[in-house]
């Protein structure tokens, strides 16, 4: 079974977040993963669970759960959290398909 991740995304520094896109990749590919969506929300049509305000968005996908969960606590990607926090504010979860 095929796991996503998902992230809601609202920039905060435009050369950070370069940055660390720039990176991010190579620690997704490393658990077997690949980055299959990104881009901005054109629109918002509902907010009842009354989430930040996001402006973008990417979704990964692994094998499964275990690779996701591997990836998320990676000290490669543990290293791009101080560069994440610098460039975004993020929402990251998981979901099967």
């Amino acid at each position: 079974m095929t796991t996503k991740v998902i992230g809601l995304i609202q920039l905060n520094d435009q050369d950070a977040f370069e940055q660390y896109r720039s990176q991010v990749g190579q620690t997704v590919e490393h658990y077997e993963g690949k980055i299959s969506a990104r881009g901005v929300v054109n629109q918002l049509f509902w907010n009842e669970l009354a989430c930040y305000a996001f402006e973008a968005f990417v979704e990964l996908e692994f094998p499964d759960l275990d690779h996701a969960k591997a990836w998320a606590g990676s000290a490669e990607y543990q290293a791009l959290l101080a560069v994440r926090s610098k460039a975004m504010k993020l929402t990251l979860f998981s979901a099967s398909t």
